[in-house]
């Protein structure tokens, strides 16, 4: 355990050195290769996706801003293993997991990428963002990367303290020990003015904007756990909401930006992107597995029986009067969720003009009832939308950035897998002044 919680604490530390600098004793950044992560520094990358019904693997080749699939493997995971997108046995997940890698590395043609970026979900997890506004004494003095970093150390302290803050109230306990696993500087602005780099300039008003994703130390070791169990090398854990906002911001999403809802067996999150940047993530444990109970229970039937006929039935091939009863009993379900997504989406508009495209992912979002709810949902009246949103299921031929010459990916289940995936890529070309400056203050606050 000793291990396991000194690994987590240089978790952040290990990804400077990965993306290529490091936090040195002197106090700056020194180039350091990246991992090839494969045979003859070739850029092999596992993306793994545990999901709470299934864990699925990818294996990237990542060339500049792009990856090519090699290889991809699922593998169902046990109702015992997997609960609303949290680890509940290890030791089950591990060998669900090793069976989809060895899948993967199998269509793969033996390759095997060690290196892995793995996902995590879960109500606990928490993303938000905020917005720090400095008004400079001396506005014909340069801004110095001193400045910055003391700017995003502001923001990072008030996001550490929402993220603790929300979870102690939604578990009744204080003092759960969270950890960092996400961080992007948004936008930065002089004098109102968008900026890429602000060092140097010149002006009155600084005002700069932070997204942080935070877990709870018990399911970031739990991950770390399960990685060292599968021999992987973890290079980064990703909020999946996260992942699939950065992903897909750069593809389905419009300049106004877009709202990503990801409908997985145990968790259903969403991801709000507004002028380009990620502003907000949800999470609530309604997934694809509360349908399948309701089935089971109303029909008499198993878990895994109901399994097959929510699948049937959602593929269009239940037909007349049983498809009437299956749709009747999956109606108040629906409609939990469906309030559950006008809640959360309300919070995250913050009473502010919200995108006008909605992209579902994951295998939830097979579901018939669940598309006829969103696009039926009276947005206009009930929520800050100019127009009636678009409602669009991603497939992942609209993943411009991922290539898949062999077919291997389907359909919109296999769009969180690749989003991780796209971390990797993002993880390649992490090498500016803002994110230097970010993975600093990171450190030395040992979050």
């Amino acid at each position: 355990m000793k291990n396991l919680l000194d690994s987590l604490r240089n978790l952040f530390q290990r990804r400077q050195e990965e993306n290529g600098y490091y936090y040195g004793q002197e106090g700056g950044y020194e180039d350091q290769p990246f991992p090839s992560g494969g045979d003859d520094q070739r850029q092999l990358f596992t993306a793994l996706d545990i999901g709470t019904a299934f864990a699925k693997a990818i294996i990237v080749e990542v060339h500049d801003d792009q990856a090519t699939v090699l290889g991809v493997g699922r593998h169902q995971q046990s109702y015992a293993h997997m609960s609303d997108g949290i680890v509940t046995d290890i030791s089950g997940v591990i060998a669900n997991c090793n069976e989809a890698l060895i899948k993967a590395e199998k269509a793969a043609g033996g390759i095997v990428a060690p290196s892995a970026v793995i996902g995590i979900a879960g109500e606990l997890v928490k993303g938000s963002s905020i917005t720090i506004n400095k008004q400079r004494q001396q506005a014909a003095k340069p801004i110095t990367p001193e400045e910055l970093e003391g700017l995003i150390n502001g923001a990072q302290q008030k996001l550490l303290k929402s993220a603790k803050d929300r979870i102690a109230a939604e578990t009744g306990y204080q003092n759960i020990e969270v950890r960092l696993t996400n961080a992007a500087v948004i936008s930065v602005r002089i004098d109102g003015q968008t900026v890429a780099n602000p060092v140097g300039f010149r002006g009155r008003h600084f005002t700069l904007t932070l997204f942080s994703a935070f877990a709870p130390l018990m399911q970031l070791g739990a991950l770390e756990t399960v990685a060292q169990g599968l021999d992987l090398t973890l290079v980064t854990i990703v909020a999946e909401p996260y992942a699939l906002a950065r992903c897909l911001s750069t593809n389905a999403g419009t300049d106004s930006g877009a709202i990503f809802i990801d409908i997985g067996g145990g968790t259903t999150d969403i991801a709000l992107v507004r002028q380009g940047g990620i502003e907000e993530t949800r999470m609530f444990a309604l997934g694809g597995r509360t349908f399948t109970r309701r089935l089971a229970t109303n029909k008499g039937i198993s878990v895994k029986e109901a399994e097959k006929l929510k699948l049937s039935y959602s593929s269009g091939n239940v037909k007349g009067a049983d498809r009437d009863e299956i749709q009747s009993i999956l109606a108040p379900e629906c409609q939990t969720w469906m309030d559950s997504i006008e809640l959360l989406i309300e919070e995250l508009s913050k009473g502010e003009l919200l995108p006008p495209a909605i992209y579902t992912v994951g295998g939830g979002s097979a579901l018939p009832d669940l598309r006829q709810k969103l696009e039926s949902f009276p947005w206009t009246e009930r929520l800050p939308f100019a127009r009636q949103p678009i409602i669009q299921t991603v497939q992942p031929e609209m993943v411009t950035s991922i290539t898949d010459p062999h077919g291997m990916l389907k359909n919109a289940q296999d769009i969180t897998p690749m989003a991780l995936a796209y971390q990797a890529i993002e993880l390649q070309n992490e090498n500016n002044v803002l994110e230097r400056a970010l993975y600093r203050v990171i450190h030395n606050m040992h979050i």
